[in-house]
């Protein structure tokens, strides 16, 4: 039996621990190697491979000190971005078998955050970085809006019950910039009553559920008449694509709300 834990890093980061019952550990994403080895010492876990999404500092920061500490680990990370210590680079396609563990998740290509952003993927598991988060998605640095909109239509492609493990809490203050977007939105409003509550407990609001996105996530709605309008309104022009909506959204966010 799979087990997933996210280990909090940083101040809002989740860096996931997969784990079968057998000592041998996956890591996914690890900006910092302390609370992880912590961890692992904890529950006599031995970690046997790193799976790296991106290129940015908070994922990557932890696999020289993790690699230290665990001599026989394999790093994975994407094929078209620069990351010291990988050793086997990925895409599109590709399954990454790890020794002495079942889980072998699929590689997807998800680039716009970074230009060579990789997702992992094993049902019902998606492990996505900072491409999709709860309500949201990730900003557009060194890849561009094209692409990260069509990232989001791929993992929109993965059934309805995919659990997405993204690499940050960011989901309450995600749902304040969904709600200028779709004010009356029943389900949007529903989901941050639950989260409010989750959240005043202690708990994480990471995994979510895709299902749940394509409700109340208007990055991904973005063929939705109502989120279109808002998009609309905001720039002062009619949009005809989806993918025009969603470069209107992300600029709106970033230069108005984040």
């Amino acid at each position: 039996m799979i087990t997933i834990h996210g280990v909090p890093a940083f101040d809002d980061n989740y860096i996931w621990v997969i784990s079968e019952g057998n000592g041998k550990a996956a890591v996914v994403d690890p900006g910092d190697e302390a609370p992880v080895i912590d961890y692992l010492q904890v529950y006599d876990l031995q970690a046997v491979a790193i799976l790296i999404t991106h290129k940015h500092y908070d994922h990557v920061g932890g696999i020289t000190g993790l690699c230290r500490q665990y001599r026989d680990v394999r790093v994975y990370g994407p094929a078209n971005e620069n990351i010291s210590g990988i050793d086997r680079k990925l895409k599109e396609g590709d399954r990454v078998d790890i020794p002495g563990m079942k889980f072998s998740p699929e590689v997807i290509d998800i680039p716009g955050h970074t230009e060579g952003h990789i997702g992992y993927y094993a049902s019902p598991a998606l492990f996505c970085g900072d491409t999709l988060f709860a309500c949201g998605c990730g900003r557009v640095f060194s890849g561009s809006f094209a692409q990260l909109h069509a990232s989001l239509v791929r993992i929109c492609e993965l059934p309805d019950s995919t659990d997405i493990y993204c690499a940050h809490e960011y989901t309450l203050d995600n749902i304040g910039f969904a709600k200028w977007v779709e004010p009356d939105n029943p389900e949007l409003l529903k989901r941050e009553k639950q989260v409010i509550g989750e959240r005043e407990q202690g708990l994480a609001t990471v995994p979510f559920r895709l299902a749940v996105e394509k409700e109340t996530n208007p990055f991904i709605r973005t063929d939705m008449d109502g989120v279109r309008s808002s998009a609309e309104k905001y720039s002062g022009t009619g949009l005809s694509t989806a993918e025009q909506v969603f470069t209107v959204l992300r600029q709106w966010k970033d230069k108005d709300y984040d």
